[in-house]
This record gives structure tokens, sequence and C-alpha cells, in this order.
């Protein structure tokens, strides 16, 4: 009765659409799943992410679970993950996305999930780590060893909204060290956070990463922004 009565006055709404949700329904009605903008590239050899980072640092594979510009309704997935505090939305379309990852052939491999960190005083301010939350909810579904521990976040950086490739990569330089060398060596690795435009803040990590010997490097992000 009591849950009848909080559903009545707090009905639980689709992120995107509005539309109520029904109880096996999480974050997205049906239609709104149906029509998520699935990018597809963890099928492909050859994807525009991949080749990003292929031309900046060795990576076995690179995806983006979404793809849209910011003018899609499907923004607000992301904003109300970031900004909101709606955990949820992160871990749900993590546990999509592992399972996606599982029927790739490129990402069999993967033995360990590394979330991009925030630094501590970002990661206070906000009260979670939205790339975090992400990875957990790939490792979930995966089995992969989450292990964020290995890389920190050491320099708080500009926001980067307004900066050019460029500048992004100046701004990102030597913002991370690798702090638990020895657990990622010879181990391949997924690289994951919530949202690629230049490619700046992974391929800053992923530099950091390369100092483990043998290591092998994939990378994935919750949305690819055209």
């Amino acid at each position: 009765m009591l849950g009848q009565l909080f559903s009545l006055f707090f009905p639980r709404l689709c992120t995107v659409c509005g539309k109520s949700l029904i109880p096996a329904e999480k974050v997205l009605c049906m239609g709104c799943i149906s029509d998520l903008p699935r990018s597809g590239y963890w099928l492909r050899d050859q994807n525009v992410i991949t080749d990003l980072f292929k031309a900046q640092i060795a990576v076995e594979h690179a995806s983006s679970y979404l793809c849209y510009t910011k003018e899609s309704p499907y923004h607000q997935l992301l904003h109300r993950l970031k900004y909101k505090g709606e955990t949820n939305i992160g871990h749900e379309l993590g546990r999509w996305f592992g399972a996606e990852l599982l029927s790739s052939p490129f990402y069999q491999k993967v033995e360990m999930i590394v979330p991009v960190p925030l630094h501590p005083k970002k990661e206070r301010q906000r009260g979670y780590n939205q790339s975090m939350v992400f990875a957990a909810g790939i490792a979930e579904v995966t089995g992969w060893r989450l292990t964020p521990q290995i890389l920190t976040r050491i320099r708080h950086t500009a926001t980067q909204t307004m900066l050019n490739r460029e500048e992004r990569q100046k701004n990102m330089a030597g913002a991370f060290l690798l702090s638990a060398p020895k657990q990622a060596e010879g181990k391949h690795i997924l690289l994951v956070d919530d949202v690629l435009t230049t490619g700046a803040t992974l391929q800053a990590c992923a530099t950091a990463l390369r100092m483990a010997p043998g290591c092998t490097l994939y990378m994935a992000t919750i949305v690819h922004i055209e």
C-alpha cells in the first residue's frame, strides 16, 4: 500500500520522454530503449573512435555505447547522471553496455576495468564519480575486475567545455598518475569514461597506464558527442 501511494505521488518517469515507467522498466521506457542511438562501434574492427586514438597512442579497440549530438533528447541521460545525482542512470547504462561488450569479438581478453578518476576535490563536490558508476555497471555484467585504485588524478584541471582539441590536450597533460603499476603490468585493461568529445582526457589516462610494462588498452565511454 505504501509503495502504491509513493508511486501515485512520486511516479517513476522515463528520463528521455517523461512517460510513466511500468515496474519492469528502469531509467527508460521500452520505446526509448528501442530508439537508443547505439553506435554499434564495439562490433566494428575499424570505427571513428578507435581510429582517433590509434593515431595518438596504442589501443586495441575503442567504442562508445551511444552516439548523438547535443540537441538529442538522449542528452538528458548524461546531464542527469553528471549534474542531478541520478547515479542509477550510469549504472544501468553500464549494465546494458557490458552485455554488448561481452558479445564483441574485440573485448574478449579484457581482465580489468579502470574508470577515469576525478580529482578528489571534484569528487567531494559531486559526491560520486560518474565514470566509476558506469564502470561498476559494466563490471557487474561482465565479471571483469573493477580496479579504480590503479589510476590517480593528481592535478585539478580547468573545465574543458570551451577549449579546442589542442588546448584540451595541454590542459590534461600530466593530470594522471599510474599509482599501482604492478597491478597493471601485463594486463588487458578497459579504460572507461562518461563522454568522448576530442579524447584528450582518455589519451592522458592512457599515457599514464602505458607506463605499466606489457599492458594492453581498450577504451569505452557512455557517449560520443558529435
